[in-house]
């Protein structure tokens, strides 16, 4: 039993699988975060995030669930690599004038083509983004803020406010969350396609749900700092 297990995740369908399950948890995990990052617009000086920010990192289902999220995220950057170092081996010389052809002959396979690309510059992206805000309340390098009676909590919101208003910093989201998008246009269908979950009513539905997803998310996400910097 352990030994066929081993054997399938090391398979390239088993990578494929381990790629498009963990691709569809951190899908549902950007909305998540989406959601709770737009508190970031409120007008109430921060205080809904900061709040939200200690709920999310003292509730223990949560706690344990990020967790996971890290090690997805890592497994999925790893998995991604090693299949788009895989693909451009066995494609050789032959496979990347195909691949020329393709990109020119239809755009819309650009992110496909380019997904381990993609993946790696969005990793870069994670990892930096981490660092500026995750990293730095870990270290305990953000003040204490008090509101009302309630307990004091960490002051997330103006590590983030002050990251973005650099206007530099804005711009290099922005860019990221324009790699994201396209990752997500090409991943969101493939993944349920990966895992056989095709059918001729289903199909369409999901493919307009990933394109809606792909563009309104990032864009969303985008709008954060966008606001902030210009309107806060």
């Amino acid at each position: 039993m352990v030994n066929w297990f081993s054997r399938f995740i090391t398979s390239s369908i088993g990578q494929k699988i381990i790629m498009s399950l963990t691709g569809l948890f951190l899908i549902t995990f950007l909305l998540v975060h989406l959601i709770g990052n737009l508190q970031l617009m409120s007008s109430d000086g921060g205080q809904s995030f900061n709040e939200y920010a200690y709920f999310m990192t003292h509730n223990p289902l949560i706690k344990t669930v990020s967790y996971g999220l890290y090690a997805f995220i890592l497994l999925h950057a790893i998995q991604g690599i090693v299949l788009w170092r895989r693909n451009s081996s066995a494609r050789g010389s032959v496979g990347y004038a195909v691949k020329k052809d393709r990109v020119a002959g239809d755009n819309s396979r650009v992110s496909s083509v380019y997904m381990g690309a993609l993946g790696t510059v969005i990793l870069i992206f994670i990892l930096i983004h981490m660092y500026q805000f995750w990293l730095q309340m870990k270290l305990g390098n953000t003040e204490m803020i008090t509101y009302g009676d309630g307990e004091p909590v960490k002051d997330l919101y103006t590590l983030v406010s002050a990251a973005y208003d650099n206007v530099l910093f804005v711009v290099f989201y922005v860019v990221s969350m324009i790699f994201i998008a396209f990752h997500l246009w090409h991943g969101f269908q493939s993944a349920f396609q990966t895992l056989g979950l095709n059918h001729p009513k289903w199909t369409p539905l999901i493919k307009t749900v990933g394109k809606i997803y792909s563009v309104a998310v990032p864009v969303g996400f985008a709008a954060i700092p966008i606001y902030m910097h210009f309107f806060q």
